[in-house]
């Protein structure tokens, strides 16, 4: 079912675009959600309360394109919920994954202001745009869908140490990038 047709749907309070976003979208959701929490039962729920989410805000919400919209609304729970699991306990993937951005946005104490993240986005997003198609894959794929680098080097048949490199390269081009901006120092 095409996107326009869901949101349609929404707008009409039909239960039906439940189903359908279920359907189209729910295993992508999930894999988001499990990539994040390493709990499967977690990521069902963070999927359901994503489709709540979604039956709340559409209308008056108009989401284009609706994949990005379903896959914020579930990171960001999915991020809540890992913070409210590992307020007293670390859970090595995912701060791994944190802790080699951190070095990047290290002294970026000001980012959590909404004008900053703001800001900060856009250069991340106008960086990317300028790197080569696959640093700015693996990138994504690394920070905000949480793959792993397995994960990653097998999807694109390379091995983990490239894909690391990779990674590596790009930090480090993108720490360039955001202290010439004056964003971080």
């Amino acid at each position: 079912m095409e996107d326009q047709l869901i949101i349609q749907l929404f707008f009409e309070r039909s239960q039906e675009a439940i189903t359908a976003v279920e359907r189209k979208y729910g295993v992508l959701c999930k894999s988001i959600a499990s990539r994040i929490l390493k709990d499967e039962q977690d990521a069902e729920e963070c999927v359901n309360d994503t489709l709540l989410a979604a039956w709340n805000n559409i209308p008056p919400e108009n989401p284009a394109p609706l994949i990005s919209y379903l896959c914020k609304i579930t990171r960001n729970l999915a991020l809540k919920r890992y913070a409210k699991n590992t307020a007293q306990k670390r859970n090595h993937f995912y701060d791994v994954a944190l802790d080699e951005l951190g070095d990047t946005l290290a002294g970026t104490c000001s980012v959590e202001k909404e004008c900053m993240a703001k800001e900060l986005k856009k250069a991340i997003n106008h960086f990317l745009s300028k790197q080569k198609k696959m640093d700015s894959i693996f990138f994504v794929k690394r920070y905000w869908f949480m793959e792993s680098i397995s994960e990653i080097a097998e999807c694109y048949g390379k091995s983990n140490n490239y894909v690391t490199v990779h990674l590596h390269r790009t930090r480090e081009k993108l720490k360039k990038y955001l202290t010439k901006e004056g964003l971080i120092q």
